[in-house]
């Protein structure tokens, strides 16, 4: 399993600035606040294709030209889109060690802070739901039941020990599958989306799978899941 909430995403009106900063084309920047009015983006600059549900939210939106710009220098792939690495996301995910293993190959451009299964193991009792076990089913159920039960014994007497028994603490961290679900906060940005759904979309893990239709939700999530690879004919920057 996988969870992902409280995202939040900032830095899209600065990015614009700095994506149009190599060709000094600042002028021909069309995004604005969806307020409405001749101040506002207006709906027929606005590069939503579908119409949105938050008119006039005073929310930041791309215009076509920023928009037709990103696209043509996300096909040129990183060197060209390197706006991307400007746009920053954070996120609260919950999602098994096995998956978290795999998620830390992703070092360039993320940050997270984890609840600490060093200092906090031992704080609440082991259950079922604290695992990923959607795939062990009857049988295959039984050997994950059993380690719980044996954790919250080892749990029960380090507690009896004040916390003392370093042992029985050492215990319960090498009795841990990899199924327990830990929860993390994390910053990345559109660049490391790209690594990730261009390497995972096709995982056989379903977090991965799952995670990448995520990021398909994503606001101008095309700018990420567009072909990055693609180069320019010619080979000329876009202007």
């Amino acid at each position: 399993m996988i969870k992902i909430e409280k995202v939040s995403i900032h830095g899209l009106e600065e990015t614009i600035r700095g994506m149009r900063n190599p060709m000094n084309s600042w002028d021909k920047s069309d995004s604005g606040i969806c307020k409405g009015g001749d101040d506002g983006i207006g709906c027929e600059n606005c590069a939503k294709e579908v119409s949105c549900e938050h008119t006039y939210d005073h929310s930041f939106q791309l215009g076509k030209a920023d928009h037709e710009l990103m696209m043509k220098l996300a096909a040129g792939g990183p060197v060209h889109a390197k706006y991307r690495r400007m746009i920053t996301v954070y996120l609260d995910i919950t999602a098994p060690l096995y998956w978290w293993k795999e998620f830390d190959t992703y070092k360039v451009g993320t940050v997270a802070n984890s609840c600490s299964t060093m200092h906090k193991i031992h704080a609440k009792e082991f259950t079922l739901e604290d695992f990923s076990h959607e795939h062990l089913i009857g049988f295959w159920e039984t050997p994950l039941r059993e380690t719980i039960e044996m954790l919250n014994k080892t749990r029960d007497l380090y507690l009896e020990s004040n916390k003392k028994d370093k042992e029985l603490w050492y215990r319960m961290i090498q009795l841990l599958p990899s199924s327990y679900n830990q929860k993390r906060t994390v910053m990345l940005n559109y660049e490391v989306l790209v690594g990730i759904y261009r390497w995972r979309k096709d995982h056989k893990l379903d977090e991965w799978r799952e995670f990448c239709r995520w990021i398909k939700q994503l606001p101008y999530s095309e700018i990420i899941t567009g072909d990055s690879e693609k180069m320019y004919a010619d080979g000329k920057e876009v202007n």
